[in-house]
């Protein structure tokens, strides 16, 4: 009687330790499989974006679109959607659920395939205008699930990871029209085939993104998640400086492949492939250290001086090269250590991060939005000559060395 006891607990002892064990397994494989999904889906997004972009003269002829003022309406439509987009992102997964708006923002991007046979100007607008909705509510919530499902010496390589999808977007059609217009015949085709593949991720994500944000072991932290709400967010003094800190770069960076080819800086490109590799060392970085301040603050110093030598180059090819490969590597080099800095604040939860990036993105985007305006206006006042507009712009690139300084290591840098 006491050896069948025996026999039964010890197969009950095994049997529970096996199923652990398979759902560990099963945790770890499904948070890889989300990573994928966030990455792979903005990284999507940022290729239609930029090819819309690249085949705009072509786009403008099917549309019937005559002036370049429509082509600006458009641009301005999309910046006013992540402004918007931000803003509303945490209420809506409060109001949704993550999984259910996560869905609808994948939707709205998967709209992109209207762009390439767009009947007219107005419905090219709003359907750029949803998409671009799409992609500002995604980049807000890459944070909080990432929270939830990644331990925290992870975070720092998958905030990484989403901090470049765009930039990878980027260089891809950057460098790949070309070889894609090869392929597929057509710009028609190639927009296609990419809105294509961002609807096959929709299906992925409907199939593995069954997620919950809530906690259901501990309610205490849903209760405090409960009340931190946008209001909270708004009285939080760390919002604040931590969305200033990011804002001028932002509105640089938006600047700098606007403007400055008009201006005969045409060292874009090496901003971009630079920008991935610094990513990448700050990855490496981040996830070797606890702290966060001293990249931001470093990084931030040699952003200004390779904006200003970059702004200033003149002639000399060279220097402007060099000071192009400075800023891309560290404007982005700080970046995980930056998105992980705010996840890693004491007693912090889904709710608060999902509030904290909605401000981040929503407050910098609006100053984004009104720089380069402010930009074009001081060139227009000087009848063309940049000088002024770029000593304007390099010095609101300065906030992110300003902005780190109101920034402090957290006492406990933890989830």
């Amino acid at each position: 009687m006491l050896q069948r006891k025996f026999l039964l607990s010890s197969f009950s002892v095994y049997n529970s330790d096996a199923i652990n064990q398979f759902q560990r397994q099963s945790s770890m494989k499904k948070k890889y499989i989300l990573e994928f999904i966030l990455f792979t889906s903005y990284m999507l997004f940022a290729m239609s974006w930029v090819g819309a972009a690249t085949f705009m003269k072509d786009i403008m002829q099917m549309t019937g679109m005559q002036s370049l003022t429509q082509a600006s309406v458009l641009s301005t439509s999309l910046t006013f959607a992540k402004i918007i987009g931000t803003a509303i992102a945490a209420w809506t997964i409060v109001k949704f659920g993550i999984r259910n708006a996560f869905t609808v923002a994948s939707i709205l991007m998967c709209l992109s395939i209207v762009t390439p046979y767009a009947p007219n100007y107005p419905i090219l607008l709003i359907s750029r205008f949803l998409m671009g909705l799409g992609g500002a509510l995604i980049i807000v919530y890459f944070n909080p699930i990432v929270y939830k499902y990644f331990e925290p010496s992870e975070r720092a390589i998958v905030n990484g990871l989403n901090a470049i999808a765009f930039n990878v977007g980027t260089a891809i059609m950057m460098f790949g029209v070309p070889f894609f217009l090869s392929v597929f015949g057509s710009w028609q085709k190639t927009l296609l085939v990419i809105s294509c593949a961002s609807i096959v991720m929709l299906v992925v994500w409907l199939i593995f993104g069954k997620i919950n944000l809530e906690n259901n072991s501990n309610q205490n932290t849903a209760k405090i998640a409960a009340k931190y709400s946008f209001s909270d967010g708004l009285k939080d003094r760390f919002n604040w400086s931590f969305a200033f800190t990011y804002s001028g770069l932002l509105a640089f960076y938006i600047v700098l492949f606007t403007f400055y080819p008009k201006a005969g800086i045409v060292q874009t490109k090496q901003v971009i492939l630079f920008g991935i590799i610094g990513a990448i060392i700050g990855m490496i970085y981040s996830n070797k250290t606890k702290k966060r301040i001293p990249v931001l603050r470093i990084s931030g110093l040699i952003q200004v001086i390779a904006a200003f030598g970059l702004s200033f180059a003149g002639d000399n090819q060279l220097l402007a090269t060099v000071s192009a490969a400075a800023l891309g590597f560290f404007m982005f080099l700080p970046m995980p250590a930056l998105v992980t800095y705010a996840q890693e604040r004491p007693n912090t939860n889904s709710q608060q991060i999902s509030v904290t990036f909605s401000l981040f993105w929503s407050l910098s985007y609006l100053v984004a939005t009104v720089i380069p305006t402010i930009f074009a206006k001081i060139v227009d006042y000087n009848n063309g000559d940049y000088h002024t507009a770029f000593i304007f712009i390099c010095t609101i690139e300065g906030t992110f060395l300003l902005g780190s300084l109101f920034l402090r290591e957290h006492t406990n840098n933890g989830a």
